[in-house]
Formats: C-alpha cells, sequence, structure tokens
C-alpha cells in the first residue's frame, strides 16, 4: 500500500474552513474546494517507493496489470476508472449534468472532428467517459437534485405571486410531466440574461420573504434565496426551483446518475466518481452554457431525490449504486475490536475521516514494495496510522488488517 500526497483545489465555492478542520490545519483564508484523491491527470495523487515522489499516474501508466489488475484492466482499461474526492461546498456549485456514456463517447468525437480545443471555454466534452457521482455526507449537506413533480413547482412559484411566473406556473399545471419541466426548463435557460434578470431578483426577494414566514416550503425558499445571493440575476436561480431540495445528514448519500440536474449548496461530504471530465452546466455559473446540448442530455423525470443509506454487510456499510466503475463502502471501527481482514481483487483507496485508523499490510499484494513513511509504501508487516483527511492506495489482491477507533472509507472496484 502506498501513503497518499493528495492535492487540494482552490475553487471559488470552497469553504474556507471545512477542510481544515477535518485536516487539523490552520485556514489559510483562501477557499478550499475539493482533495482528490486518484490518478487524473488534472491533479493525480504522488507516491514514493523510495526514490522520490511520483505521480500515481505514472505509476499505474507503467504497469496497470499490476496496479490495477486483470480484472479492472479487462472491464475499464489501463486506468484507475474511480476518482476520489472531499468536497467542502462554502456556496453553490453550478447547476449541472452528466452525459450517460454513448453520450459522452458521441459529443467527445463530435467535437474533435470539428477541431474544438480541448481546452476550450466553449468545449462541452474533455473525454469520452461518462461521469456517475455519490456524494456521502459528513456534515449536514444540501443540494438540489432532479426534478420535483410539475405540480409542486407550479406551488412554488405560484407562492411567489409575479405576473412574470404566471405562464411558467400553467405549463406546469396544464402540460403532462415531461412536457411541463422541459418546456419551463427550456424557457428560463433560453432567456436572454437582461430579459429575466429582473425576474430572477423579484422571486428572490419574493422568496426571502416566504422563508422568514415559515410554512412547508420554507426551507425551499431559503435555499433558492441563498443561491440568488451568490448568482444575483442568474436564470439557474428559477430553473434550480424545478430541482427537489435535499437536506442530508451525516452518512446520507446522493447518487447522481446520467442525465440528472444537480448541485451542491454547502457541506462538507465524501465524493466519489468516475474518472471523467464530462460537465454540462445549467446555471448558477459564469461558464459556458450550451443549453441545445444541454437539452439531449437531461432527462425531464420527476422524482423524489432518492436519498441513500448504507446497507450493513458483514460490518462494512456499503452505499448500493447501479455502476461498476467504483464501489463506495465505509467502516465504523471501535476500540479494543479484533483487527479487520481485508483484501480485494481490485485496486483501493482507504480514507480516515475521523479518529486514527490503522492499516496494517500482511504482504502477497502484486503491488507491494519496501519503503515506508509519509507518501511511502508498506511491504509484508508494516503499517501506517491514518488520521482525518489522510489516505492509501491499495494494489489488487494485497492482505490488509483495519483497527483502531474511527471512520475509515473504502472506494474500490466492481469488476
Amino acid at each position: 500500500m502506498d501513503r497518499l500526497a493528495n492535492t487540494v483545489r482552490p475553487y471559488a465555492w470552497g469553504s474556507t474552513t471545512a477542510l481544515p478542520e477535518l485536516l487539523g490545519t490552520a485556514p489559510t483564508g483562501e477557499p478550499q474546494a475539493e482533495m482528490w484523491m486518484g490518478a487524473h491527470p488534472g491533479a493525480p495523487s504522488c507516491i514514493d517507493r523510495g526514490a522520490g515522489p511520483v505521480s500515481l499516474a505514472e505509476v499505474i501508466d507503467s504497469a496497470p496489470g499490476t496496479e490495477l489488475g486483470a480484472d479492472a484492466v479487462r472491464a475499464f482499461g489501463p486506468r484507475l476508472p474511480f476518482l476520489l474526492k472531499l468536497l467542502a461546498a462554502g456556496s453553490p456549485l453550478s447547476l449541472q449534468v452528466h452525459p450517460d456514456l454513448a453520450q459522452a463517447k458521441e459529443g467527445f468525437a463530435g467535437e474533435e472532428r470539428r477541431g474544438v480545443p480541448i481546452d476550450a471555454a466553449h468545449r462541452n466534452y474533455k473525454d469520452a467517459n461518462h461521469k456517475p457521482e455519490l456524494i456521502v455526507a459528513l456534515t449536514p449537506f444540501d443540494g438540489l437534485c432532479g426534478f420535483r413533480h410539475p405540480a409542486q413547482a407550479a406551488d412554488l412559484l405560484d407562492d411567489l405571486d409575479l405576473d412574470d411566473l404566471a405562464p411558467y406556473v400553467d405549463i406546469l399545471r396544464a402540460s403532462p410531466e415531461e412536457d411541463a419541466l422541459r418546456e419551463v426548463f427550456t424557457a428560463v435557460l433560453s432567456a436572454e440574461h437582461h430579459a429575466i434578470a429582473g425576474t430572477v431578483e423579484r422571486a428572490a426577494l419574493a422568496a426571502g420573504r416566504l422563508a422568514d414566514k415559515g410554512g412547508p416550503y420554507a426551507e425551499d425558499y431559503a435555499a433558492c434565496a441563498g443561491i440568488a445571493h451568490h448568482y444575483p440575476g442568474d436564470p439557474g436561480v428559477l430553473a434550480a426551483m424545478l430541482l427537489n431540495h435535499v437536506q442530508l445528514q451525516p452518512g446520507e448519500a446522493l447518487f447522481l446518475g446520467a442525465g440528472i440536474p444537480h448541485a451542491y449548496l454547502s457541506g462538507l461530504g465524501v465524493e466519489l466518481m468516475a474518472n471523467s471530465d464530462n460537465v454540462l452546466r445549467c446555471g448558477l455559473t459564469p461558464k459556458h452554457v450550451d443549453v441545445p446540448e444541454l437539452l439531449r442530455v437531461v432527462r425531464f423525470e420527476a422524482g423524489d431525490a432518492g436519498v441513500l443509506r448504507p446497507e450493513a454487510v458483514d460490518g462494512e456499510e456499503i452505499y448500493d449504486t447501479p455502476i461498476d466503475e467504483f464501489r463506495l463502502s465505509r467502516f465504523a471501527l471501535a476500540p479494543g475490536a479484533a483487527p479487520r481482514p481485508l483484501v480485494s481483487r481490485t485496486p483501493q483507496i482507504l480514507l480516515c475521516t475521523a479518529g486514527a485508523v490503522r492499516v496494517r499490510s500482511a504482504g502477497d499484494g502484486v503491488g507491494a514494495v519496501t519503503g515506508t513513511g509519509a507518501g511511502g509504501s508498506a511491504e509484508a508487516g508494516d503499517e501506517v496510522t491514518l488520521s482525518p483527511g489522510e489516505s492509501v492506495f491499495v494494489p489488487p489482491g494485497e492482505r490488509l488488517t483495519i483497527a483502531g477507533e474511527g471512520t475509515l472509507f473504502r472506494a474500490t472496484v466492481v469488476a
């Protein structure tokens, strides 16, 4: 196993305090949004096997069969198919949606044929992969996920008592579900910014007043007003009111499949996703919004957000998702309990989020090499203690035991 040295991404929406509090470091005053763990080319983790720090991506590229195992390579190719993150939202992220695998392949190939530079601001597809993702709350966590039922969205907009919104209310109440959601979502996002900005601002003021009054939708209106504070006049504020507002408690999760519009608003969580950069933005951002392509990808299906809770299987709490690129589980380790054996035919990343967790290598791992210490790799009989925010990469087949008192998340591959 290899202790990981990971990069923190300073995106503007990041919290200035949540990650430092978890890591036990002093805040810098700057946003610290995401810590990446894995081999994504944008910010790969580093390891040290005795010759100095080297990118985990380079290590995997040099020996994918050893580092990933035959099963994972056969299923997903010679790269780590997932990316694990700690995500700390201090303000809302962009409202966004991800393509399915066929859409990603088609979109990427089309932009390649048209010669769109990979780093162009108007590029939609950075790769040919889909990007399902799972977020597990470590603190109370607010987000938006999937479309509300049109009747409920109509009630929310109607209570704002704005003439500008009356046509949307009528459509939501009179049209079939898919047609209603598509028509209103399209109208909001297609409107000229200067033409709809005033409506958005009036809606935000009305939402703030309704939030203060209380009632069954008070938290939904408060979320709308909060979003508008960060993105004044943005059409995405109205689009957000078509979506389910979700408040996760620690340990609860959301799975975001293809075509599901979503946004994270605030909180700290563990996020696991397929290794892709494909994001189509719907609003709440100064970045490119390609409405026609977005409408090709969005699934206009109403329903509950689908809050996930883990299922305990032999002491391992598993978050069940319908994809194979990753599986996330966690262990709540109690002091004095016997060390728990842990082995997998596929690569793993282990992340501590609370307490102190001892991870001991029993050897027999095809990727185990000598050398220990920060950023180092462990040979048979070696042990590392993980504090909150620390992680290790484990090649397939390596036999481990875990013990201590704390919480350990396990990201691996279903193959």
